[in-house]
């Protein structure tokens, strides 16, 4: 079963891997770095969040070593940012869509992930907004920003919401397709809807 279910979850792994590689290397050319710093700024943000959540349990060799396929899709990501750049750069908020994608999709494979190894629900979910926005946050750090878990717009906040829907339908359902699909469409919708409306956190 869980090795069915880790099958299952791989094709989502990948894409949140590709679509967090693109938003690395836009954030690269936006910071005018050349095309190895690109290069290298697309793959700590695509593998840096899953990382950290791996490390903590415990799961090693991290599944980036093991399987080349992660490598070959931020090298993907890197090669569609080369190609398409102008035509992306050109698009308001393209870093910002690639980058919601990403933590949509990161938000509840990790949560899977660290519930497939035994973690309990509330450290599953902490888990899963880990592997969500540590990519990120390294990306910014590297690139002199600050990152956008400590401002005021919904970031992690739409990750624990979707982790917490993808528990609540998990209750209602055993359909694992149907659950990570809620789960993730509402890290999307959320933080598309707090960009859209200005949806803050109150400031400290």
């Amino acid at each position: 079963m869980i090795a069915d279910l880790t099958q299952y979850l791989y094709p989502f792994d990948l894409a949140g891997t590709y679509f967090f590689a693109i938003s690395g290397v836009l954030t690269a050319a936006q910071k005018k770095l050349d095309v190895f710093g690109a290069l290298v700024i697309g793959f700590v943000t695509a593998i840096g969040g899953g990382s950290v959540r791996d490390i903590v349990m415990g799961a090693t060799p991290l599944v980036w070593i093991r399987d080349v396929g992660y490598v070959l899709v931020i090298l993907a990501g890197f090669v569609t940012v080369l190609l398409f750049r102008k035509y992306l750069q050109k698009l308001r908020k393209t870093l910002f869509l690639f980058d919601t994608i990403g933590i949509g999709l990161f938000s509840i494979m990790g949560l899977e992930k660290a519930i497939l190894m035994g973690a309990p629900i509330p450290v599953a979910i902490f888990l899963g907004m880990t592997s969500a926005v540590m990519g990120g946050v390294i990306r910014d750090v590297i690139c002199n920003e600050i990152p956008l878990i400590f401002r005021s717009e919904l970031y992690a906040t739409a990750c624990l919401a979707g982790t917490l829907v993808f528990i609540g339908v998990g209750y209602l359902t055993s359909l694992h397709l149907v659950t990570s699909l809620a789960g993730m469409v509402t890290v999307i919708v959320l933080r598309i809807l707090a960009i859209r409306y200005k949806w803050k956190l109150p400031l400290a």
